[in-house]
């Protein structure tokens, strides 16, 4: 579908003229009464503009621009602490979604609406007649819609549309292992990959869910990502030249197999000195004399794949939709690749996936209740959307350009309730909530809360509501990762083998955040992080789980308005930076 073809907005509202404050006030009632939240679309727990905190007669005090963000406006593209976030979700943070035509109605393909039945076929069947008409939306009326298989969207532009969170409801009633079998680990033991990967409905190309589930029935445990189950799916389209992180173009050897739209893949090889490793974390010293070769479950997550589309070709000159991520050197055997044939434009929208209610596993032996997977996908989308009582909630696997607006994580609690790994680029969570859980966490169970791991970078969390969780980082190095304008008990842990290297590449950002407990860790950054900002945290202390740096030396990180989170202007560095051209 077209750019210039109808859109729909953000739910009632667009993302600027939220109102939030009300929301933050029954929040803080719910956590301390302990009662879950009501379910629906959930709404941002601040909002820029509010009204300025009181000055020492009472009169409201003007608000003061941070000098961080003075310096990043000065230089936004190569600030050494804050990321450029600003093209973040799909279509590069388009406030509205694609407006496909509605081509099906689940109910014309048999489904019944009503339970009784397992309505998975007729709900399939309807999405694979829209993606080989050439995409379309397919609606779900309200009603209960029994589900004993997977849900999936593995052809592009096609949208799965309920009447509402309130209103449509998918009931699962199997897991991941009942329905295509046990997922062990590519790095060994007894662990199952449910734990981190797939979902009940799941957003992914056609041949690449088929190889995927192919190897998993085979037991031979892939790479997920966009170049095949042993990332040996890709062809080299052109070399690429010198360039620095923030450039919009690039010099390339042969532009003769690049053309306007084409989305491509720009390959970075580490060399034997991982000076490529150490430019994600920042360089320096401290980089220079960590122990890389160690880190074996961190250095098989390169090459970085970074997927990007080609907005213009001019001679050999090359403009890309955004920014370069990292530098562009010569020692990386730079290049533009090809990518799995990716899914681009799908969405799902206006429902609630509700699994069985049954015990959480035990940690990392999720049988894979899951809510909503995205993988391989790019400018795909989920809005409005609720899952309740499920193993993980909303995950991110290779998936790039990807938005996550008004979702929600309800019922007996979550391992991860929103995970971001596998390479996963440039998404934007915005306007989320992590609920309370209805009944207490198993022993030997494990909460971690929003995720970023395995080399994932330029992704935002924006206006969310965190009853539980954490801000987890759970080691691969990710880098450059944006948390803003969030309210958090912060009760998660994070989680990472320690082989899979540091916990923050450089430039994580978190800006804006109240944390309702006092608990510091994984929230206040500037004594762990390199090249990292933490601006306008409420006031916290160290307990339960602490970290230590990974990099020796000095860190380069910053810290501002700490205790302080109602004079941190702006209030919501994502919105912020969509203003910066």
């Amino acid at each position: 579908m077209g750019y210039g073809q109808e859109q729909q907005g953000r739910g009632q509202v667009g993302r600027r003229t939220l109102l939030g404050g009300a929301v933050a006030v029954a929040a803080a009632g719910a956590m301390a009464t302990g009662a879950p939240t009501a379910t629906a679309a959930p709404t941002a727990p601040t909002v820029p503009g509010a009204p300025t905190a009181p000055g020492p007669s009472g009169t409201s005090r003007p608000p003061r621009t941070s000098a961080l963000w003075r310096e990043f406006a000065g230089s936004p593209y190569t600030h050494p602490q804050i990321p450029y976030v600003g093209k973040a979700g799909q279509r590069t943070g388009a406030d509205r979604f694609p407006r496909h035509r509605v081509v099906a109605d689940v109910r014309a393909y048999g489904a019944k609406g009503d339970g009784s039945v397992d309505d998975a076929p007729a709900i399939n069947r309807a999405l694979a007649a829209a993606g080989e008409r050439g995409g379309g939306t397919v609606t779900i009326p309200p009603g209960t819609y029994r589900i004993d298989d997977v849900i999936r969207i593995g052809h592009s532009d096609v949208v799965l549309r309920g009447a509402g969170s309130g209103r449509t409801k998918l009931y699962a009633t199997k897991n991941l292992t009942e329905l295509i079998g046990p997922y062990g680990s590519r790095y060994g033991g007894d662990k199952s990959s449910w734990s981190w990967a797939g979902g009940l409905i799941w957003l992914c190309p056609r041949g690449r869910w088929d190889t995927l589930t192919a190897a998993i029935k085979e037991r031979a445990w892939p790479f997920e990502g966009w170049t095949g189950n042993k990332r040996d799916e890709w062809r080299t389209l052109t070399g690429v030249g010198r360039a620095r992180r923030g450039d919009r173009s690039v010099t390339v050897q042969d532009a003769s197999k690049l053309k306007r739209g084409q989305l491509v893949l720009l390959r970075l090889v580490d060399d034997t000195d991982h000076t490529l490793l150490e430019h994600m974390a920042g360089g320096g010293p401290g980089t220079e004399a960590y122990d890389w070769d160690a880190m074996t479950k961190l250095t098989s997550y390169v090459p970085y794949e970074w997927p990007v589309r080609v907005t213009a070709v001019r001679g050999r000159k090359v403009t890309l939709e955004r920014p370069l991520p990292l530098d562009v050197r010569p020692e990386w055997d730079p290049r533009f690749t090809t990518l799995v044939t990716p899914l681009t434009g799908s969405g799902v929208e206006g429902l609630t996936l509700e699994a069985v209610e049954t015990p959480q596993s035990q940690h990392l032996l999720d049988k894979g209740y899951n809510g909503v997977a995205f993988q391989c996908a790019y400018d795909c989308w989920a809005d409005d959307v609720v899952v309740r009582h499920v193993d993980n909630g909303f995950g991110l696997i290779a998936a790039s350009a990807c938005t996550l607006s008004r979702t929600r994580v309800a019922g007996r609690g979550a391992h991860h309730p929103y995970y971001c790994r596998e390479g996963s680029h440039d998404n934007l969570i915005e306007d989320f909530v992590i609920e309370r859980s209805t009944v207490p966490a198993p022993a030997g169970t494990q909460l971690h809360g929003i995720n970023v791991e395995g080399l994932s970078s330029y992704n935002v969390w924006s206006r969310g509501l965190m009853e539980m969780g954490t801000f987890d980082t759970h080691r691969g190095m990710p880098f450059a990762n944006v948390r803003t304008e969030i309210t958090v008990t912060n009760d998660g842990r994070h989680g990472g083998d320690a082989i899979a290297g540091p916990l923050y590449g450089a430039r994580f950002t978190h800006w804006n955040v109240t944390v309702t407990n006092e608990r510091a860790g994984l929230i206040k950054i500037d004594e762990i992080a390199p090249y990292s900002v933490t601006a306008g945290i409420s006031e916290v202390r160290e307990f339960d789980q602490t970290d230590v740096p990974d990099f020796t030396g000095e860190l380069h990180a910053r810290l501002e308005a700490y205790g302080r989170p109602e004079d941190i202007r702006p209030r919501n560095l994502y919105e912020a930076q969509r203003g910066v051209d």
